[in-house]
C-alpha cells in the first residue's frame, strides 16, 4: 500500500516536471524565438514601408510649407497626392506594433530601420538627402 503511495507520487511529480518543462520551452520561444522569426520574416516589409513613410511624411512636409508659401491650385493638388502616401505610414504603423507584440523592442526596431536607411544610401550625400528636410 505504501509503494502505491509512493508511485502515485512519483507519477504526479514526472507530470508535473513535464508541463513545467513544456511551459519554460514556450515561454522562452515566445522571448527568444518568436522575436528572431518575426524580423527574418517581415524585417523587408518592415524595412521597405519605414522607409516610404520617411519619405512620404518629408514630402508631406514640403508640400504643406510650399502652400503656405504660394496657396495655388497645383501646390494644394501637390498637397493632396502627398497626403495619400501617408497611407504608407500607417502600413507601416500596423506593422510596428504587430512586431512589437511579437516581442521585439524598439530599440530592436529602431536597429532595422536604421539599416533600412543605410542600405538605401549609396553615399554620405544619399544619407543626408534621406534625413534632410528640403522646403
Amino acid at each position: 500500500m505504501l509503494s502505491n503511495f509512493f508511485e502515485g507520487k512519483k507519477k504526479l511529480l514526472l507530470s508535473l516536471n513535464i508541463i513545467c518543462i513544456v511551459i519554460v520551452f514556450a515561454i522562452g520561444a515566445q522571448y527568444f524565438l518568436l522575436p528572431k522569426i518575426s524580423i527574418a520574416y517581415y524585417g523587408n516589409d518592415y524595412k521597405n514601408l519605414m522607409f516610404k513613410c520617411d519619405n512620404a511624411m518629408r514630402e508631406h512636409f514640403i508640400a504643406k510649407q510650399l502652400v503656405k508659401a504660394n496657396p495655388s491650385d497645383p501646390t494644394i493638388k501637390n498637397l493632396e497626392s502627398n497626403e495619400v502616401a501617408l497611407l504608407d505610414c500607417h502600413d507601416y504603423d500596423k506593422l510596428r506594433k504587430k512586431l512589437l507584440t511579437h516581442g521585439l523592442s524598439e530599440a530592436q526596431l529602431a536597429i532595422v530601420g536604421l539599416d533600412a536607411l543605410e542600405a538605401k544610401s549609396e553615399s554620405i550625400r544619399d544619407f543626408v538627402d534621406i534625413h534632410e528636410i528640403r522646403y
